[in-house]
């Protein structure tokens, strides 16, 4: 242990926190990593464009082109972020042997064995994601279509996604994590809410038809509020998919892209973790409305870690991240967003909370807040850097240079 952590370990010790404790926690979180960040949300099962109103921005160079480029960008990544990892797939990622091909609604567990190889030689889980966007018969509507054989297909589509979720769970020996969400929606005002929505309710229930044991595969139904193209009509909104949930069984997920610019996430986890078993989280950074940044240190991430750390239920919430950025190196992408979240929980680790609430709940409000001030200036990159070298992976900037030769190495070679 070098002297800086020392000191820190001491001057935590004078609030009541225990930093080996909270390193210890911190080493067990699971955080799993999106693997669309390293491709721009394309994948593998088509020749066209990302469509379903999610737009990734920029040309940076060096966009993995094959499943084994990205899975070695991937392995590159997590070289870098310290901590246990789940790879959460999309669909779209099957891979398929030469010759071969499934549309979706006929996808197999044959067809992601790669990626359990992949998994399993790392000691990864596995989360899982059906891919309702991106095709042909995702022009409109999807789950919620009034063309009965579009409906059909994307329900067989997520039937066939729990039998693969079931598949890597048992591969794996961890529960798969798959998330349901649709880009169902309208531009401008609708003439028939209720519609969409009836039909939408229809498909999930016959999905839920589809046997699954539950200890292995968690569904969980993502909101959303508005995006781009159903900015006046989401069929999938924050109070159908919240209700359903709850009403059927399933984890609510909330992704903190997905809201109003003046709603915050952290102010919604303990309301649902006092309703619900489990949670899931997609931990992203939007700026203004539905857009999808790199997850840094800020505020709000440091306010759902805290909310996630002083629930006292880490382990019932699914804690994932969701961005696609172009603009930007990809691999130096993931990297800071995984490190920022982990230390987002390690910053909550390290916070009293049982003190601050006895100041709460005793109306101290003024001690409260001098107490909260000043543990923004607790020396916690002490503590990371001992974190990060007990995990062995460098902990300051230094880890950019590995990323830069990387690029001239790889990144920049594949045209």
């Amino acid at each position: 242990m070098n002297a800086l952590y020392e000191a820190a370990k001491q001057r935590y010790a004078e609030i009541g926190i225990d930093t080996e404790e909270a390193i210890a926690k911190l080493g067990d979180a699971v955080i799993s990593m999106h693997c669309w960040q390293g491709d721009d949300v394309l994948g593998f099962d088509s020749e066209g464009g990302l469509s379903g109103g999610i737009q990734t921005t920029g040309n940076y160079p060096g966009r993995a082109r094959t499943p084994d480029e990205l899975m070695q960008d991937i392995d590159k990544a997590l070289s870098l972020a310290p901590g246990k990892h789940k790879l959460n797939l999309h669909a779209c990622y099957a891979i398929f042997e030469k010759g071969e091909f499934a549309d979706r609604d006929a996808l197999e567990p044959k067809h992601f064995a790669k990626w359990v190889a992949f998994a399993k030689e790392r000691g990864l889980g596995l989360d899982f994601n059906p891919t309702c966007f991106s095709h042909p018969k995702a022009e409109g509507l999807t789950l919620s279509s009034p063309d009965e054989a579009i409906r059909t297909f994307w329900v067989n589509h997520v039937k066939a996604c729990i039998r693969i979720s079931e598949y890597f769970a048992d591969e794996t020996g961890m529960p798969c994590v798959m998330n349901i969400w649709i880009p169902d929606g309208l531009k401008d005002t609708p003439a028939d809410r209720m519609g969409p929505r009836a039909r939408f309710k229809k498909s999930l229930d016959e999905i839920l038809a589809q046997p699954y044991d539950k200890k292995k595969v968690y569904i969980t139904l993502e909101s959303k509020v508005f995006g781009i193209g159903v900015e006046s009509y989401t069929v999938g909104s924050a109070e159908f998919t919240l209700g359903y949930a709850s009403a059927n069984g399933l984890v609510p997920l909330m992704d903190n892209g997905h809201y109003h610019p003046t709603e915050v996430v952290s102010d919604k986890i303990s309301s649902l973790l006092l309703l619900n078993e489990k949670l899931a989280l997609h931990v992203t950074r939007g700026v203004r409305w539905d857009s999808d940044h790199v997850v840094r240190l800020d505020d709000e991430t440091k306010e759902i870690a805290k909310e996630i750390v002083a629930s006292g239920r880490m382990d019932d919430i699914a804690m994932a991240l969701d961005f696609f950025d172009a603009s930007i190196n990809r691999i130096a992408a993931w990297v800071v967003g995984l490190r920022s979240f982990r230390k987002a929980l390690l910053s909550a680790l390290l916070t009293p909370h049982a003190t601050l609430t006895a100041l709460q709940d005793s109306q101290q409000f003024t001690k409260l807040m001098v107490l909260q001030e000043e543990l923004k200036t607790m020396p916690m990159g002490a503590v990371w850097e001992e974190f990060c070298a007990r995990q062995g992976v460098v902990a300051g900037e230094g880890w950019f240079d590995t990323v830069t030769a990387y690029e001239n190495d790889v990144l920049l070679k594949r045209v």
